[in-house]
């Protein structure tokens, strides 16, 4: 009877060749026969996948396959270990690693040596992720076969102590009965460290003997575009980049690209009531009850039966009865007869018309005084339906009262037209939860008491952009300060991420050698960096990237992260430029972002020669009509003073000439419009 497998592998081959045509591959299926033939029935090959030498694409499949709710055990790749310009293998999965294993990588050359001094000139890596071990084996079928083949029977021991077996129960036979159930010996006479074939064979790049452990004659494979741009931290400062290797957007193509890469809206059902103020409606909505839901009295008054055509409706009648707007049984109304009825109520079975009270007399009361007895109503022509409102005259049940994409405001009128027709819930569109973090070592928290020391720095950005973000209607939760080391910034990236939809950081995104967000982003989480500069003014260093995590559900989402110049106005000018009209796509809201509105120019505003420029000024509604912006004075991108007061940005054109007074021009509207009668 064959042993069903319990420990599950995953196959990663890497190279550009066989990414664009997979028949080039041979490594793969080979691995696989050595998992089949060799693996003691413990093995079972779940995933095999072929990718380019893109280290972003060799970490998402790798952390794809360890971090998800059911990770495999073990994940073994083939190819890109060598020292050709293309081979970064190593450098894509070493920062995954949480465990090193220098034990593997030393059995592995060691067991290689024994063949040729050339696998030297391999760079394998081995170590854990979560509970999965990670193994990288070279790039030809028969090395990859031979590395493999000199490690598989200690493999099953590894991953179940990195699965979380208990090693006590593991090791509760001692060395001996180890390597007994593994099949191996002490001496090694049972491994493959002496089975290598020394015969001449032609590697897959190049015609050493044996093995090639990707040392073969260097052929590039895919252009420097392809690899991440951001510096590696681990390269230190002597090697980081001295420019820039991010293209520099135009702001239209930077939301154009946020648009495209920004998650779409999702439907949720939320109650009627005041959190659904901000929200979008997924739906059109209908009535489910008609308004008002009786017949109604418009007015305080007498409800009456109308008489017939030439007869006079004047006359003393007797009151038969009350009707208030309270719940409760009302009698018919009988001819001869009027009811006593209050505004809202509803009219007694077998009235017609209300008349107003000012149109009656009080002719006698009860023998007690505290009742009206008999009314003399002096209107004549009183006609049917007159003075009341009648079922649905209103709103008619079924009838849709409120349309898909139309957003709930604060004003209260949705609200009201909602709940007046007794809906308990609707579908709108999920508002995003937002998470603010600030970076830096420099960072303190701007109430902590005492004076700075030297280099230090209030945070006045966490405060400001969370304020930002509360008074566009979202949700928003406070992530603190990251210090600038690497692991330090992607655990609290990897903590924000298991929180909030969309994560806005402050910092760290120039071209400093502290300056991490951009190689954690790429390098650490697998995220896509959309664009790193944008030509503006103030803001250029601006980054977009999406991240690829699992939901509380198991499913694959992208969540935003935008990482903002470190520089108080930089970081709100580009808030509200770019997170805003983010933020509203994915909640539906349309048209997204601030307002464009037409401003005249208060005095004269001089161009950026190189860069657009968004200047804050204040914009007040004048007497003349018209809309006039002026300055908020310096606007250095460091002065957070600049933003005082400020109620729009004025979108300036980059060029060399000077703006003059009265020259109109557009703006975005960030706050509440003033007015001259305000001032007054």
């Amino acid at each position: 009877m064959s042993t069903r497998p319990n420990l599950r592998a995953a196959i990663l081959i890497v190279s550009t060749t066989a990414s664009q045509d997979p028949t080039a591959d041979s490594s793969g299926p080979l691995l696989q026969d050595v998992f089949a033939q060799e693996g003691g029935a413990k093995w079972e090959v779940v995933e095999t996948k072929i990718v380019g030498d893109v280290v972003l694409d060799i970490q998402r499949s790798m952390m794809g396959w360890a971090d998800g709710e059911d990770p495999v055990n073990l994940i073994v790749s083939t190819g890109g270990t060598g020292f050709a310009v293309s081979d970064s293998t190593p450098e894509a999965v070493t920062p995954l690693l949480h465990k090193q294993a220098p034990g593997l990588v030393h059995g592995m050359l060691a067991a290689s040596l024994a063949v040729t001094p050339f696998a030297l000139m391999s760079r394998p890596v081995a170590g854990m992720r979560s509970r999965t071990i990670i193994i990288t084996l070279p790039g030809s079928p028969k090395g990859a076969k031979e590395n493999l083949q000199s490690v598989l029977k200690l493999l099953p021991h590894a991953c179940l102590q990195a699965a979380g077996a208990d090693s006590r129960s593991l090791h509760a036979g001692g060395v001996k009965k180890l390597e007994k159930d593994a099949g191996i010996s002490a001496s090694g006479s049972d491994s493959h460290f002496h089975s290598h074939d020394h015969s001449l064979a032609r590697s897959h790049g190049g015609n050493h003997g044996g093995h090639s452990h990707g040392h073969a004659m260097p052929v590039r494979h895919t252009a420097h575009s392809e690899n991440p741009l951001s510096n590696d931290p681990a390269l230190g400062p002597t090697r980081r980049n001295r420019s820039s290797p991010y293209p520099m957007l135009a702001v239209d193509e930077a939301i154009k690209l946020i648009k495209e890469h920004t998650p779409a809206p999702q439907m949720v059902t939320k109650e009627v009531n005041g959190s659904l103020v901000g929200c979008v409606l997924a739906e059109d909505v209908t009535a489910t009850e008609a308004v008002p839901a009786y017949r109604a009295s418009i007015v305080d008054g007498y409800a009456v039966i109308a008489p017939t055509s030439g007869r006079s409706s004047k006359g003393v009648f007797p009151v038969a009865s009350i009707s208030h707007a309270t719940p409760g049984e009302i009698p018919p109304l009988e001819a001869g007869q009027i009811a006593r009825i209050t505004t809202g109520a509803p009219l007694p079975p077998g009235a017609t018309s209300v008349v107003m009270v000012e149109d009656t007399v009080l002719k006698t009361m009860t023998e007690d005084g505290e009742e009206e007895h008999e009314i003399e109503i002096l209107a004549e022509g009183v006609k049917h339906g007159e003075n009341i409102r009648e079922v649905g005259s209103d709103i008619k049940k079924g009838e849709v009262i409120l349309l898909k994409g139309e957003e709930i405001s604060a004003i209260g009128g949705e609200l009201g037209l909602l709940a007046s027709v007794g809906r308990a819930e609707v579908k709108v569109y999920k508002r995003p939860i937002v998470g603010v973090l600030s970076t830096g070592d420099e960072i303190v928290d701007h109430s902590r008491p005492g004076g700075l020391n030297l280099g230090e720095v209030r945070d006045c950005n966490r405060p400001t952009i969370m304020s930002a973000v509360r008074g566009w209607g979202f949700e928003v939760v406070d992530l603190g300060i990251a210090r600038d080391r690497p692991g330090d910034l992607e655990g609290s990236l990897r903590d924000a991420l298991r929180k909030v939809d969309f994560v806005i950081t402050s910092g760290g995104v120039s071209m400093g050698e502290l300056d991490l967000l951009k190689p954690t982003i790429e390098r650490s989480l697998g995220g896509t960096i959309h664009f790193g500069r944008v030509s503006m003014k103030p803001g250029k260093p601006t980054t977009f990237a999406t991240v690829p995590v699992k939901s509380n559900a198991g499913e694959r989402v992208s969540k935003v992260i935008f990482s903002l110049p470190g520089n108080p106005v930089s970081c709100m000018v580009t808030f509200h430029l770019f997170v805003l009209p983010s933020l509203h796509h994915t909640s539906g809201v349309s048209p997204a972002g601030m307002p464009k509105i037409q401003v005249t120019l208060d005095h004269e505003f001089r161009l950026d020669p190189q860069r657009s420029e968004y200047h804050r000024v204040i914009v007040v509604l004048g007497k003349d009509g018209l809309m006039h912006a002026s300055s908020t004075g310096g606007q250095r991108s460091s002065r957070v003073g600049s933003l005082k007061s400020a109620n729009a940005l004025l979108c300036l054109p980059a060029g060399k000439e000077t703006l003059s007074q009265g020259t109109k021009i557009e703006a975005l509207l960030m706050g509440k419009l003033k007015s001259e009668f305000d001032v007054l």
